[in-house]
């Protein structure tokens, strides 16, 4: 099955469709289908879930960026920072690797274990 998201006012990802492969064979077969399906002239970009199309698999409330020609989920954090080859958004400070659960603090820029049963 081929993935299409339609793009609203300031490229933000309105929807995401589900064509038939055998319907879109093409990309554009594929935004040509969904056109004429909703009788409308949108602008669809074709995404995937294993990011072989545009970095990432386009969810609703993402944007397309054209420059870099990738879906761009919404910033999680103010401080955090985009990874220009993976388009996905990086937290200033790495992910401990000691195996325990973190969630991070925005007022501290940090990651804060969390502890069960606190």
């Amino acid at each position: 099955m081929a993935h299409f998201a339609k793009l609203g006012v300031g490229n933000i990802i309105l929807t995401v469709e589900v064509v038939s492969n055998d319907i879109a064979t093409t990309e554009q077969e594929g935004v040509d289908f969904l056109n004429n399906l909703y009788n409308t002239r949108d602008v669809w970009k074709q995404t995937s879930y294993n990011g072989n199309i545009r970095k990432n698999f386009a969810g609703i409330g993402y944007s397309y960026d054209q420059a870099r020609d990738a879906f761009i989920a919404p910033k999680p954090f103010s401080s955090w920072i985009l990874n220009e080859d993976t388009c996905l958004w990086e937290a200033p400070v790495a992910y401990p690797t000691d195996g325990n659960n973190y969630t991070w603090n925005e007022d501290t820029t940090s990651w804060v274990e969390i502890v069960e049963g606190e």
